[in-house]
């Protein structure tokens, strides 16, 4: 019986989080666990930050995760895992993105992006671990360009195994994802878990 399980998703929009809070929820559903999803959304159309919230088991009533207690962080954009810094805590797993999407007030000239290991750096002082790789090239090696996001479920898959079942996930793929996309998208989802389990076996030697 899984009790909490709290999922952050950070983005921008048009990266795909909204669909990755699908897929994680529909999964969740079909193994008969109680979901809660919740969403913040900031101009998301326009290149905006988006939260997703996913959380399941009995213990859940709320659909935002309260500060600290997310066990989960998915980010799919750097700057954003550290928006989303508040959600953070001991407990929480952090798998990241490291291919930034600039805003246009970075484009011209008018602010200046963190550097890739400043962000790491800070999410490690307050996370139980972080995990980051730029996921955009590994969906793009698989041949899948448009599945970033994918990939970075196939790689929660490998992290964390004892939650959702595999044969649910990858249901929920074929159910959320257009049918024409969906054999990409399978790549990039392997391509997500092998590209885990090479950082897991980086992280023991």
């Amino acid at each position: 019986m899984i009790e909490e399980h709290n999922i952050l998703i950070s983005s921008v929009g048009g990266q795909g989080g909204v669909t990755l809070a699908r897929i994680l929820s529909t999964a969740a559903l079909s193994q008969g666990l109680k979901v809660r999803v919740g969403e913040t959304l900031g101009m998301a159309q326009r290149g905006g930050s988006v939260e997703s919230h996913v959380r399941f088991g009995e213990s859940i009533h709320s659909p935002l995760i309260p500060r600290g207690r997310s066990d989960v962080l998915l980010s799919l954009e750097p700057a954003e895992a550290l928006r989303a810094v508040r959600y953070v805590g001991a407990r929480t797993k952090v798998i990241m993105n490291t291919a930034p999407s600039l805003p246009i007030s970075v484009l011209l000239g008018e602010a200046t992006y963190p550097e890739i290991d400043e962000v790491v750096g800070k999410l490690r002082r307050i996370a139980g671990a972080v995990y980051s790789f730029d996921a955009v090239e590994t969906a793009r090696k698989a041949g899948a360009a448009e599945g970033m996001n994918i990939v970075v479920l196939g790689a929660y898959m490998s992290l964390i195994e004892q939650v959702l079942a595999l044969p649910a996930v990858k249901e929920a793929i074929s159910k959320t994802l257009p049918a024409r996309y969906l054999q990409l998208n399978m790549k990039a989802f392997h391509a997500g878990m092998d590209k885990m389990k090479e950082l897991l076996k980086y992280s023991q030697t």
